[in-house]
């Protein structure tokens, strides 16, 4: 049965400023199911990463907090790994040795030197990269670097596996791939997975749930949109499929007409009020004017 082992509750954060404190968010309301893959969309500037990055305990939330497995996160742990956009690995470290590093600092006094060298080369394996363990990461494409990058998450083996724009540098034949690829990994270890994203077609495709912010500053939760979509996932059937397109249409309407919070057509309407008001305001001081001369 799902739980609520992740709960964002009431988070907001601040930042100082020359002007004085500068609220990103505030009252980050919504909680995730073990084995769910959640997407947080919104436009640049929402606060997406930095929500992902108070879940991972890098930063302090201002007030409310974050509650994983009913204990309060409030700095980084094993428990949760972050996949980042740049596949951020130890240049002079082999493949093997960047996810190792990651093993032997989690599961040192745990696992035996042979049993550590097998769950590594296992996770390579996951990521289809076990064929590379040996090479440097100057000598492997941008898409497998991030296979390594993902492959070292795993290999900690968190309670949530964080991922800030994952594919985002990476070109469309290899973001497919590699999308495939992370919901196969997710389905057979059942991993949750929080995914930070620019892209609505890749939101609907790998989701479960999507979580819309509204534009910042003081940037909320504006939508949630539950994906009920049956896995594993096809992306071309899926571009043909209605439901699936309803969703995407969903985040689209909220993104690109609601922006955010308010829909365009009532922004416009309340709009044109009030440059009316002001009209009417502006004509009846004219006539004022005018009386007064006359009198």
């Amino acid at each position: 049965m799902a739980n609520k082992f992740l709960e964002i509750s009431k988070v907001g954060i601040e930042f100082p400023t020359a002007n004085g404190p500068f609220t990103a968010l505030k009252d980050v309301d919504f909680s995730i199911n073990e084995g769910e893959f959640v997407s947080i969309i919104g436009h640049s500037g929402c606060g997406k990463s930095t929500v992902l990055n108070i879940i991972a305990g890098l930063y302090q939330a201002t007030y409310g907090g974050v509650i994983l497995e009913g204990k309060e996160v409030n700095a980084p742990g094993p428990d949760r790994a972050v996949v980042f956009q740049s596949h951020a690995l130890m240049p002079w470290l082999t493949v093997y040795d960047n996810v190792a590093l990651g093993v032997e600092k989690v599961f040192k006094g745990q696992k035996t030197k042979a049993e550590m060298k097998s769950w590594v080369e296992h996770n390579l394996a996951l990521v289809k990269m076990d064929h590379a363990m040996r090479k440097m990461p100057h000598e492997i494409s941008g898409g497998m670097k991030q296979r390594v990058g993902i492959a070292r998450c795993l290999a900690m083996q968190p309670k949530v596996m964080l991922m800030d724009e994952p594919f985002g540098a990476l070109d469309a034949l290899t973001r497919a791939n590699l999308q495939d690829s992370v919901m196969e990994i997710q389905k057979e270890l059942n991993t949750t997975v929080v995914l930070i994203t620019h892209d609505v077609d890749e939101a609907v495709l790998m989701s479960d749930k999507i979580v819309m912010m509204s534009n910042g500053p003081a940037a909320k939760v504006g939508e949630l949109l539950e994906v009920d979509l049956p896995r594993p996932r096809e992306r071309v059937a899926l571009s043909k499929n209605e439901q699936f397109n309803y969703y995407r249409q969903q985040v689209l309407s909220f993104l690109y007409e609601k922006k955010g919070v308010v829909d365009f057509n009532s922004a416009k309407q309340q709009s044109d009020k009030q440059l009316k008001a002001k009209q009417q305001d502006s004509n009846n001081d004219g006539d004022e004017t005018i009386a007064d001369k006359a009198s």
